[in-house]
């Protein structure tokens, strides 16, 4: 028989994170009118008392995931937590422009046409003359971010005057090689495997796992995109630039994972495959590989990192995602450490590279301010979910609104 017809597809499902989670409970989105965008679309909220154009606009952009925008899915993730985050800006008279894009995956620079476009018809449609708010979470201050820098380099006026990133990978995000390369493992085609391998995911990655080679490096897309960054001056220079981090601050990472533990292993399906929180040191295992038809087997190894699963910053249910789709096709899992880091605190405030263990590891609160690249930032005062509302971020944040 053929691989597809004795291994079970193990490959529907994507890691993502809470603001792109499906809601529990059917959604009830207020009223609202949608913009037609290149390669995206907007959805736009008005704030309470404001019936006549745009007033006080805040652009916030959706992140990373495979396909179209859920921007449905987006509105709940930013109202149904903790901290009702839509709802408190409208409440101060904000209009809410959300930015979907129509595939999440794809390039950064592609996606930023969108974040432009919607920058220049918020500004063309205001009414007065308060500037605009831009920014977006995860992937979503990355794309604002590279919008905003290069209609400064074209000597556009964007009129904004705060640019803010929740929780965005300025300097790298973390997926383990040894899920990277699972997903290649499975013997068909499938949107693991893509959202892995799609321009979004090798330009944020800090490493990349090369399907094609089984090499692990910086993509060149990553490469690219970082000279292209360059190019715009990297940052925008007229907004005030401030950010928040999902993690904390105090080089205090996650406390229950250890370098070099079984994360997760699985059995009867794909049998014996076992992945290991990452360790420092030279050819140190990530993952053990293996299925049965084709028959195959392989061993992830990894030189020169440092402990990036349990590092302090902003975390992803990885090693959760990938058990729960296994047992749903009839494996069984061991599952020991559910959540590991995703984008580490240094990166998120643009304060160190995540190159080493020094800096991974490093109490912020201890470095100079003119280290960081933002003028302001704040790190949650305890370990929260990669792009997690909270009232601690999300009221920081507001507060620092432009008038």
């Amino acid at each position: 028989m053929s691989a597809t017809t004795e291994e079970p597809n193990a490959g529907m499902f994507t890691l993502g994170d809470p603001l792109s989670a499906e809601p529990a409970e059917p959604i009830e989105v207020p009223e609202h009118q949608e913009w037609a965008l290149p390669h995206g679309f907007a959805w736009v909220f008005p704030g309470e008392g404001n019936h006549d154009g745009l007033r006080r606009p805040v652009i916030m952009a959706d992140g990373f995931n495979l396909g179209r925008s859920r921007l449905d899915w987006l509105y709940q993730g930013l109202e149904g937590g903790d901290y009702p985050f839509i709802s408190e800006l409208r409440r101060r008279g904000r209009d809410v422009i959300l930015l979907g894009f129509e595939e999440r995956s794809a390039s950064i620079l592609e996606n930023a046409e969108a974040a432009t476009a919607a920058i220049l018809r918020t500004s063309a449609e205001q009414v007065g003359n308060t500037r605009l708010v831009v920014g977006g979470f995860s992937m979503g201050g990355i794309v604002t971010r590279y919008a905003l820098a290069k209609l400064e380099r074209q000597r556009m006026d964007h009129r904004t005057a705060l640019y803010f990133s929740y929780d965005s990978p300025h300097r790298g995000a973390s997926i383990p090689v040894g899920v990277q390369a699972f997903s290649y493992f499975i013997p068909f085609p499938n949107d693991f495997a893509k959202q892995m391998n799609s321009p979004a995911a090798r330009q944020m990655l800090w490493r990349h796992y090369d399907k094609d080679t089984g090499k692990i490096g910086v993509a060149p897309e990553r490469t690219e995109f970082l000279a292209a960054l360059e190019r715009v001056g990297n940052w925008p220079r007229i907004p005030k630039l401030i950010g928040v981090a999902n993690g904390r601050a105090d080089g205090v990472g996650l406390p229950d994972v250890a370098p070099g533990e079984v994360a997760l292993r699985i059995d009867r399906i794909y049998p014996g495959t076992t992945f290991y929180t990452q360790a420092q040191g030279d050819e140190v295992t990530a993952a053990y590989l293996n299925r049965r038809f084709p028959k195959a087997e392989q061993t992830v190894t990894t030189s020169g990192f440092p402990e990036l699963d349990g590092a302090p910053g902003g975390t992803l249910h990885t090693y959760r995602i990938l058990a729960d789709a296994m047992k749903k096709l009839g494996g069984t899992t061991d599952l020991r450490h559910e959540e590991v880091c995703f984008v580490p605190s240094v990166s998120a405030v643009a304060i160190r590279d995540i190159e080493t263990q020094d800096d991974l590891y490093v109490n912020i609160g201890e470095l100079a301010p003119d280290e960081t690249e933002l003028d302001e930032f704040l790190c949650s005062s305890e370990t929260t979910a990669h792009t997690a509302v909270t009232e601690e971020l999300g009221a920081w944040l507001i507060d620092r609104l432009p008038d």
